[in-house]
């Protein structure tokens, strides 16, 4: 299989496929390894495994940011930050290690539980699969894999098929830090049925999948008895921009959170909802900064906003855009193909409700503006999608950033900061058609691990 770079289409790499026997036999490997309770990694092993691979991702920082630029079309400043937070999400994981205990259940509170003491333990619940997406093409495999290896579970892990480059090397560096073949494998596949297997066997115990929403609950529904799973899908990140503020503090964040590689963020910033009293001022500085956006190949280092993954994307954008102006909508800049792969950072201002920019994650470098003058009323527009993510509010007035915090249906509400902030350290979380689940390292490894309980009796 071909790998291209998304912004000229130039091929980087030719990887092999898994078929339907090369995958059975990942699988048995890696069931295989659980099954033998006596060869378990010890929590040590797991640690020094983790520290080598952290020094290793280091060593190819350099190596990795071109990687994630040329395979992603993640721009190099952003490809360089997700080198850095994927070496912290490692050493984050070695932290948390110690963190897998269990508890003292107390006896004796009864009469027919005299005579006892009781505690429980962690252990790990089996294998997982995991199944990534394209837009952070090594980070996303660090929150799904080193996890899994910190709490002792064998992996397979299978990259999106337009990025599967940092993957593969990322595995190969842990075999290199350690880690025995069969507690983490590499599944490669273009073919949708083949990918389903890897989700549904019997023997896989746990399914991590980030991508469609579509894609994400089907898979959910197919799951054998028993295997439990963590969904993260995307939303339409809604934004409140309220008169309080001074303009010139917001509009920098909100470029970001909303161009941030180009868009491709299940929490970039979709829909921003203005006080009618600054909107008109909002709407020109936020244009104005969006019209400077340096947009083109992603491995140079000036370039903020490089391609979409794929030229179909690019088609899909456009004719949102152009539905959206149809029906209405003013079109403040952008709106056109720069190529086959890249689209102008564009704003859309009111753009009507039932438009697809209004309904539906863009993806792709696209905010809308939106007008209110009744807090709780634009509140209910936002909360009026079926998915919820992330949410933001910008205010100087405290009473307007704790009701906009109560009132937003959203797993996270920042104040004063875009939608797309986040720390690896932090619940990460999609309600409603969203996802399923909690992610985050520490979140992910507890998920990865299930109680036992021993009970002694003596006397």
């Amino acid at each position: 299989m071909l790998v291209y770079q998304p912004y000229d289409r130039a091929p980087i790499s030719d990887v092999s496929l898994d078929d339907a026997g090369s995958i059975e036999r990942k699988i048995s490997r890696a069931a295989q390894a659980f099954e033998d309770r006596t060869h378990w990694l010890p929590a040590f092993e797991r640690i020094l495994v983790l520290k080598h691979l952290a020094l290793l991702v280091e060593r190819e920082r350099d190596n990795f940011t071109m990687l994630i630029a040329r395979e992603g079309g993640k721009p190099l400043t952003d490809a360089r930050a997700e080198v850095v937070r994927a070496i912290n999400g490692i050493e984050l994981a070695i932290s948390e290690i110690d963190r897998l205990a269990g508890d003292e259940i107390p006896m004796g509170l009864t009469s027919a539980s005299q005579g006892r003491w009781a505690f429980t333990t962690r252990e790990p619940i089996g294998v997982a699969a995991a199944i990534s997406a394209f837009n952070h093409p090594l980070n996303l495999i660090i929150h799904q894999v080193i996890p899994a290896i910190a709490a002792g579970c064998p992996i397979l892990i299978k990259p999106a098929a337009t990025t599967p480059l940092s993957c593969i090397r990322l595995v190969e560096l842990i075999y290199e830090a350690g880690l025995p073949e069969p507690w983490c494998q590499t599944v490669l596949v273009e073919d949708n049925a083949l990918a389903e297997r890897l989700a549904t066997d019997p023997r896989i115990a746990y399914l991590s999948f980030i991508g469609s929403a579509k894609v994400g609950w089907h898979l959910r529904s197919k799951l054998a008895p028993g295997t439990r799973c963590s969904l993260e899908h995307g939303g339409a990140a809604p934004v409140i921009v309220d008169r309080s503020v001074d303009t010139r503090n917001v509009v920098g964040p909100l470029v970001k959170g909303g161009y941030y590689h180009a868009g491709q963020v299940c929490v970039s910033t979709q829909r921003i909802f203005v006080h009618e009293e600054i909107k008109e001022e909002f709407v020109a500085r936020f244009t104005e900064r969006v019209k400077k956006l340096v947009t083109g190949d992603p491995t140079l280092a000036e370039t903020e906003v490089g391609p979409l993954i794929l030229p179909r994307e690019v088609d899909r954008v456009e004719s949102w855009v152009k539905e959206a102006t149809a029906a209405g909508g003013k079109l403040a800049c952008g709106g056109q193909r720069i190529s086959d792969t890249v689209f102008q950072p564009t704003v859309l201002v009111d753009p009507d409700a039932a438009a697809r920019v209004s309904q539906q994650e863009i993806f792709g470098p696209v905010t809308c503006i939106y007008g209110y003058s009744d807090l709780a009323e634009a509140i209910r527009t936002a909360n009026s999608l079926p998915f919820a993510f992330q949410a933001s509010v910008f205010s100087r007035d405290i009473d307007v950033a704790l009701t906009s915090a109560r009132l937003f249906d959203a797993s996270t509400v920042l104040v004063n900061d875009h939608t797309a902030f986040r720390t690896d350290w932090m619940p990460f979380a999609g309600r409603r058609q969203s996802g399923y689940g909690t992610g985050g390292i520490r979140y992910t490894m507890h998920d990865l691990t299930q109680e036992k309980m021993i009970v002694l009796k003596f006397g």
